[in-house]
């Protein structure tokens, strides 16, 4: 059976450990990632959320797949080519480290922006911000054995953040923030 869904508080310390990450990705990948950024729930100050770092790498293209995998690989991060979304490589801790995601897409791309803008929505809007926790407390309780249910079950609410989101960036000609590392 696969790990129980936990929301936890928010972390400050979860700032820290992903500039930790990224330095690293950065010095590994040098040029080829564009942009390195927290993504996620932890990368949201106040958002409760699953424990787990998630790092977004931009890059211009995914070939060669050898200039990202291998400086990945030398980090410690393991590729899952089973990953079924083609719109990424994706990566993850290496056994008995920290739950760290690396979502490796092309800059510019709809993936790619996608959660930069989720992630600067919800940065600046404090309310939506309690609204998305008590979303994802209620759903984890009720879909505690049950990852897939549990994203299923908040993704309505995630769709309507996207909406306002969406709305937000049209009056205030949103451009992601520059890259965190």
């Amino acid at each position: 059976m696969a790990d129980p869904v936990e929301i936890v508080d928010y972390e400050p310390v979860w700032r820290a450990i992903f500039a930790e990450v990224g330095a690293g990705l950065r010095r590994a990948l040098g040029d080829v990632a564009v942009r390195i950024d927290h993504i996620g729930s932890t990368s949201v100050p106040g958002l409760a959320a699953k424990p787990v770092i998630d790092v977004q790498v931009s890059v211009r293209s995914f070939e060669p797949l050898a200039a990202i995998r291998g400086p990945l690989e030398a980090c410690g991060f393991v590729y899952r080519a089973d990953n079924p979304e083609r719109t990424k490589r994706y990566f993850r801790e290496a056994p008995g480290r920290r739950r760290t995601h690396v979502h490796v897409r092309r800059l510019g791309s709809f993936s790619e922006q996608f959660p930069l803008l989720f992630r600067d929505y919800l940065r600046c809007h404090p309310d939506a911000v309690a609204e998305y926790a008590e979303v994802k407390r209620r759903c984890a309780a009720e879909f505690r054995n049950d990852r897939g249910g549990y994203v299923e079950a908040k993704d309505p609410f995630v769709w309507e953040i996207v909406r306002r989101a969406d709305g937000w960036a049209q009056r205030k000609g949103w451009v992601p923030s520059p890259s965190d590392a």
